[in-house]
């Protein structure tokens, strides 16, 4: 599956579109990353824990979308973009979304 945050693919032409597809997932932040944050707040520096957390949500909400590609018979999904909103005190939404196509090489 090709996914591109592009209109198009370089060297391919969409014959195809699917329609719009999507992924999301809502984590909630754990207690043991807020005491880690709470006392990077103090002493500065990366938030690991919190920086893992979006890179685990960012990879779920994609392998949803993906899969959502794939179900329409997609080979690629352009113009990918990610979201995040609040949903809760303590919870965060990531949403990817984008367009599914079907393209081919044009070389």
């Amino acid at each position: 599956m090709i996914v591109v945050n592009t209109e198009t693919i370089p060297g391919m032409r969409i014959v195809s579109l699917k329609g719009m597809v999507q992924g999301n997932t809502i984590r909630a932040k754990h207690i043991g990353r807020d005491i880690m944050a709470g006392l990077k707040n103090i002493v500065g520096g990366e938030l690991k824990g919190y920086t893992e957390l979006l890179t685990e949500s960012r990879q779920q909400a994609m392998e949803r979308m993906l899969a959502q590609a794939q179900a329409l018979g997609a080979n690629a999904v352009v113009n990918v973009r990610f979201s995040t909103s609040a949903v809760a005190q303590g919870a965060a939404e990531l949403y990817a979304y984008g367009t599914a196509v079907v393209a081919e090489d044009i070389r």
